[in-house]
């Protein structure tokens, strides 16, 4: 290994909504740091092909189907990760969902869903894996935010909100949890090239105005948040804590 800061062979990472998109590229390249991975989602046979397409390169994965917006079988779920793969020593709490909607209109029941999906969750999954990261003094934990964490845009003030959230959370975590020996900090994504953004990818409108607005003028692919994944969950970022990333292309710094 020519960087051993970065390696992660012996540790064991649980990624939250890791099936496809920015989950699967996160526990596919901390795979290829040395990880054992534990995919999880609610969509069994997205689940198994994922879990079978990195099996076939050669990485050790396992899989868990709890959803991780019911708070019993989340404990349930982490609980047997625990007891019968093995410690989770990284967490990455990547679910999440968007809707689109005017405020307005914007219909209640997406409201809370959103809010269970991409706040609870990270509360529900961070406790349950914290509390035995606590007893062996060591752990460490990556939230998913957004650039939404910091910015606003017409149509997903609730998704803003959520994100705000989730920032501020990390930081809580942090604020907790450090003394017990954790991390905990956030990735903040600009906008990628994912499933949940494929409708804004079709839309030449709206690429051409992201390629505008981000000063290196183009969308990110998920392959280039590994690396920022990767030197979280490392040793590398040791006296790293309660921060946010932010993998935008540039697009938080410039108006």
């Amino acid at each position: 290994m020519a960087f051993p800061l970065f390696d992660l062979a012996g540790r064991r990472a649980l990624v939250t909504g890791s099936s496809q998109g920015i989950g699967y590229a996160l526990a596919r390249g901390l795979a290829e740091h040395g990880a054992a991975i534990v995919l999880n989602g609610r969509d069994r046979s997205k689940l198994a092909s994922a879990a079978s397409s990195l099996k076939d390169v050669g990485h050790d994965v396992a899989v868990s189907d709890f959803d991780v917006t019911d708070h019993a079988a989340v404990t349930r779920g982490v609980d047997a990760i625990e007891r019968d793969i093995g410690p989770i020593d990284i967490l990455i709490n990547n679910a999440g969902m968007q809707f689109r909607s005017p405020l307005e209109d914007f219909p209640v029941e997406r409201w809370e869903q959103l809010l269970k999906t991409n706040v609870s969750s990270v509360f529900y999954v961070g406790q349950a894996v914290a509390r035995h990261m606590i007893a062996r003094g060591a752990g460490k934990i990556i939230n998913v935010a957004s650039v939404q964490s910091e910015l606003a845009r017409p149509g997903i003030a609730p998704y803003t909100a959520t994100k705000g959230a989730v920032r501020n959370l990390t930081r809580g975590m942090c604020t907790d949890w450090a003394k017990h020996g954790l991390q905990i900090n956030a990735i903040a994504p600009g906008y990628f090239k994912t499933p949940l953004n494929q409708a804004l990818v079709d839309s030449q409108d709206f690429s051409s105005w992201l390629e505008k607005r981000t000063p290196a003028a183009r969308w990110g692919e998920v392959e280039e948040l590994v690396g920022a994944a990767v030197f979280l969950a490392s040793r590398a970022s040791s006296f790293v804590n309660g921060h946010t990333l932010y993998v935008d292309g540039g697009i938080t710094t410039s108006l």
